[in-house]
């Protein structure tokens, strides 16, 4: 609207049983926040934090963008995702330029090893009725490393790691603004712990450090702390050039157990 007022709608297509997936909202608001510093020179993500006040439902949502400070390299906001008079999201970020930034890029971390997207398992092996429970999984291809898939059967690993590969649609090109989404795509790292049900986030911070390349990419979540009902969540997300273009730490909620108040 160029007032710092942007609307968007949800597609009911990316939801987790009645609500919109995380990574999904935080995407919408990161897009708001591209459409109005980009013009100003600052179009991506490079850190995100966002607070998920309630649950989104799909439909119309309007995001309020207020830029709090712009410098030479960085521009900080917030942004309020809203539906109606119901806020769902508020957003803090720092966002940049990429592609302008200089520096050696450089990191001790490697990527995940796994087999190739043909002998992971895909939406085809899904049973059907998870897939309408979780429309959200039908958006993409997702190839999830058997190694780390034995929840489905009752038999998880115990090491708190879910991992896969991940191809967008042909008409979503990869971008910094879809990386929110693509840190929260995998099911929960809890149900490689035993711990059933899917989680609901409380908090998620992104930090995007470069545009990714065509073609798959690999993410990975882990889980290394459960206490008093809420999960910590790490992903990283790897591009086809073995790149680390973006890692997340969010807090989750865990699903109540039958019979919890």
């Amino acid at each position: 609207m160029g007032d710092g007022t942007y609307d968007a709608t949800l597609d009911a297509g990316w939801c987790v049983g009645p609500v919109i997936n995380g990574g999904y909202l935080l995407t919408a608001g990161v897009r708001a926040l591209s459409q109005d510093l980009g013009p100003k020179g600052f179009p991506d993500p490079v850190s995100v934090s966002g607070h998920f006040l309630s649950g989104a439902r799909p439909g119309a949502v309007t995001t309020h963008v207020d830029v709090l400070r712009t410098g030479q390299a960085l521009a900080f906001a917030s942004a309020k995702v809203c539906q109606a008079s119901t806020e769902r999201l508020r957003i803090t970020a720092a966002m940049g330029d990429l592609a302008t930034m200089e520096g050696e890029a450089r990191t001790l971390a490697k990527p995940p090893v796994l087999p190739p997207p043909d002998r992971c398992f895909g939406n085809e092996d899904t049973p059907d009725d998870v897939l309408k429970q979780i429309p959200m999984l039908q958006q993409f291809d997702l190839r999830m490393d058997p190694a780390t898939t034995g929840f489905a059967i009752g038999r998880p690993t115990g090491r708190g790691r879910i991992q896969g590969w991940l191809r967008l649609p042909d008409d979503i090109p990869l971008s910094t603004l879809i990386l929110p989404l693509a840190a929260d795509v995998l099911p929960p790292a809890t149900l490689d712990l035993g711990i059933p049900g899917w989680s609901r986030t409380v908090e998620m911070t992104v930090q995007i450090r470069q545009v990714p390349e065509p073609g798959w990419l690999r993410v990975v979540h882990a889980a290394r702390l459960v206490a008093h009902g809420y999960v910590e969540e790490d992903a990283e997300v790897w591009d086809s050039a073995d790149r680390l273009v973006a890692q997340s730490r969010q807090l989750a909620r865990l699903a109540p157990t039958r019979g919890a108040k």
